[in-house]
């Protein structure tokens, strides 16, 4: 009987031309070099199956489940913001022709793309004080190794020395990468919530192929970048900033201190926090650095009757160039989201992005000193941007403290214990623009409830 459903796969039929024609009677012999004694033989611990409806609703109840910002007021950051994102954004990325497209491989057909990708690297620069910027990361995490590895790879060092202030998930991230490179990684630790100077022109050697630090950290706080700048190129290594481009609207630009490579999360650049994820991760060098660049560079050129376009360029991968001298494996570029940070920095504006800066700066500060007036301690004296680490009385447990916020309404701050045993007890707060002044002053009532 011929399959009516040809566009559904798996039919029984298929199923039996494919095991004919690797030489199998039935699809038990594909595990036949399991171990019997190890292979799980029992029904596996999960429902019957749901007819649509039912598996809707039961779908509604599991996401119902979530802690969104919908719901809660959020005052969680470490990596991901929730900051206003203006209407026009969802409505420009639900576009078909960008919202469907996968990669602009037929420039041609792809112009709107491009242009977009363009415009992305082009603000990037901009931001950051950057020669040249790329199509963009999968994420920040993912930038920031992509750094290391190009900084052994330009310096032909083996060693990197990167600040225990940096993001724990990107440092994990360096160490992944380093591992298969053979790369020597050395952890700097810190000084009232800012990479220990000291410590790091000890640990910065001629073998050292680059210094990576973050700022504003993971902390919150505002690195010395000038200070760190000397130490680095001093033995002819590169300097390699990660940061919150966020924060650029009123910092000065890394560019402008002396950073070789500039990488960081567009997240808070219009791109929803989606419980986690995906974000887009940013990725600008100096000049020389051009060619060895990770992923792809979209150029501005003129067609043969002398009108713009726009085509990719400088592909650095194994795909387009032969292996042995790809710099990369990174195969794509987060066009979709690029775009939400090229849309958000051209609604707001210069103006306006120094302006959202300005108030995350001011409704943390204010938020620091609610909070020390219902007798919390500012963990560290340094100047911060717009997340700041408070410790907690005496025996006072995180992860409680923050169930009871979530009863309240209030999604809490990070658990630093986590990934800082010394700082247990210690809770790492966000505030953004979206923070009102009675939300703030709530918060800090509540949190004074929930440790006493």
């Amino acid at each position: 009987m011929p399959n009516l459903h040809r566009y559904i796969p798996m039919t029984d039929q298929d199923q039996a031309d494919m095991l004919a024609t690797i030489g199998v009677s039935n699809t038990e012999e594909l595990f036949r070099d399991i171990p019997e004694s190890i292979r799980y033989r029992g029904t596996l611990p999960m429902s019957s199956a749901l007819d649509e409806w039912s598996l809707l609703e039961h779908m509604k109840e599991l996401a119902g489940q979530n802690a969104d910002t919908d719901r809660y007021k959020s005052f969680l950051g470490a990596g991901i913001y929730d900051h206003h994102l203006p209407v026009v954004i969802n409505h420009m990325i639900s576009r078909s022709e960008f919202y469907t497209a996968y990669t602009p491989y037929q420039p041609e057909i792809s112009q709107g793309e491009l242009q977009a990708i363009f415009e992305f690297q082009s603000y990037i620069c901009m931001l950051t004080g950057m020669a040249v910027a790329n199509a963009s990361m999968y994420d920040g995490t993912t930038a920031l190794s992509e750094a290391g590895a190009l900084a052994a790879g330009a310096t032909k060092r083996k060693q990197l020395v990167i600040s225990r202030t940096v993001h724990p998930e990107a440092r994990e991230m360096v160490l992944t990468m380093a591992k298969g490179l053979n790369l020597e990684v050395v952890e700097v630790g810190y000084a009232n919530g800012v990479t220990d100077l000291e410590a790091l022109k000890e640990a910065v050697t001629t073998d050292t192929a680059a210094v990576l630090v973050q700022s504003p950290n993971f902390f919150g706080a505002v690195e010395d970048l000038a200070a760190i700048e000397p130490i680095i190129h001093g033995v002819k290594g590169l300097f390699v900033v990660s940061t919150n481009p966020m924060s650029l609207g009123l910092l000065e630009t890394p560019g402008k201190l002396g950073a070789d490579i500039c990488v960081g999360d567009a997240q808070p650049l219009g791109i929803s926090m989606s419980l986690g994820g995906p974000t887009c991760g940013f990725f600008a060098v100096a000049e020389p650095l051009t060619r060895r660049m990770p992923g792809r560079i979209v150029g501005q050129t003129k067609d043969l009757d002398g009108k713009r376009g726009f085509v990719l360029t400088l592909q650095a991968r194994e795909q387009h160039i032969r292996r042995e001298k790809a710099t990369s494996n990174i195969c794509s570029n987060q066009a979709l989201l690029a775009l939400c940070a090229s849309i958000y920095l051209s609604t707001m504006g210069k103006q306006g992005l120094i302006d959202a800066a300005n108030l995350n700066v001011q409704k943390a500060h204010f938020a620091a000193s609610e909070l020390q007036q219902h007798g919390f301690e500012l963990a560290f004296g340094t100047p911060f941007f717009n997340e700041f680490v408070i410790k907690l009385p005496e025996g006072a447990s995180v992860r409680e403290t923050n169930l009871k916020l979530l009863e309240a309404g209030f999604i809490g701050g990070y658990d630093l214990g986590i990934s800082y045993p010394e700082l247990k007890g210690h809770m790492l707060i966000a505030v953004t623009e979206k923070r009102t002044r009675s939300e703030i002053e709530s918060f800090a009532n509540r949190l004074e409830e929930s440790v006493a």
